[in-house]
């Protein structure tokens, strides 16, 4: 058994002041950068690393691709590529970026930073209507799509989360799902390893048995150990899977931090970014550098 990790960033109690002083790029001790995304991406639904200081970004109400700068925190490019839609995730391989639309529709936009763009669409025809997680997965030359519900309203099919493989040298679907999550086994990791989940509280009031969503809202694959990361921004956790998909750690999110955490991609050296939707403030990119959060993982307990 591995390293089973609960990470708490309980930073609630500092100031706006003192998170943006925390936050800075430029210091050398902080766990986190916080990026404060422009309006026009309050609804940032998914981001996919261009290069070490652009962001290509999607919000779920319009077919733009926004190229946002993290050194000076503003959008220096927009490319439409589709019409107004609930667009989830991107993702880049090579010279292409590939967007998903919630009811499986994939958008490839082929040499996009030319004056005129290439756009390819693919009806997916999954089996689930709300898809959110889209990765490009390098050792199988295949993109990841992450369900975000179950495929059906028969009760065998309540607690299955689906995790499709679009081959990217056929340019289908393959045929049989690439992964599939049992929330039932979720529950009973946590459990097991006493990692703290909601209750699900019933209508009265009280307090019902403990209970755990599981809509997977973004999926990334770890560049350095192939591990396969989905966040679930309903529950506020992270999920990590070893590569033939079994869980490793559940990692707990700070709400207040990570409101609703709807996309996830990694630097090559491991430093990981995670975005936040607005709601009701402004929406973020936050930063956790790969060194520092291994010394957070030392600093846990080991099961």
């Amino acid at each position: 058994m591995g390293v089973i990790i609960t990470l708490m960033f309980n930073f609630c109690t500092y100031s706006q002041q003192e998170k943006e002083k925390t936050s800075s790029p430029n210091s050398s001790d902080s766990i986190y950068e916080i990026h404060y995304l422009p309006d026009d991406l309050r609804e940032v639904s998914g981001i996919a690393i261009i290069d070490p200081n652009t962001i290509a970004c999607i919000q779920d109400e319009m077919g733009i691709i926004f190229m946002y700068d993290l050194n000076t925190g503003k959008i220096r490019q927009q490319i439409p590529f589709g019409p107004d839609g609930d667009y989830e995730d991107i993702c880049m391989v090579k010279n292409t970026l590939y967007i998903l639309r919630s009811d499986g529709m994939l958008f490839e936009v082929s040499d996009y930073l030319k004056d005129e763009i290439n756009v390819q669409t693919y009806a997916l025809q999954l089996l689930t209507d709300n898809n959110e997680g889209l990765c490009y997965d390098s050792a199988n030359e295949r993109l990841l799509i992450a369900a975000k519900n179950k495929m059906g309203k028969e009760k065998e099919l309540k607690d299955l989360r689906l995790i499709y493989g679009f081959d990217l040298k056929t340019k289908k679907l393959n045929p049989e799902t690439v992964y599939t999550i049992n929330t039932d086994i979720i529950m009973e990791f946590a459990l097991r390893h006493n990692i703290p989940v909601p209750f699900k509280v019933k209508k009265d009031g009280t307090t019902g048995k403990p209970m755990l969503k599981i809509h997977p809202s973004a999926v990334a694959i770890h560049p350095l150990t192939q591990k396969i990361y989905i966040l679930s921004a309903d529950d506020h956790f992270l999920l990590i899977f070893d590569k033939s998909g079994n869980i490793e750690q559940l990692v707990k999110l700070d709400p207040l931090l990570f409101n609703k955490a709807e996309g996830i991609a990694f630097f090559e050296n491991g430093d990981v970014l995670i975005s936040n939707e607005g709601q009701t403030g402004k929406a973020t990119i936050i930063r956790i550098k790969a060194q520092k959060t291994i010394e957070l993982f030392k600093s846990k307990t080991s099961l």
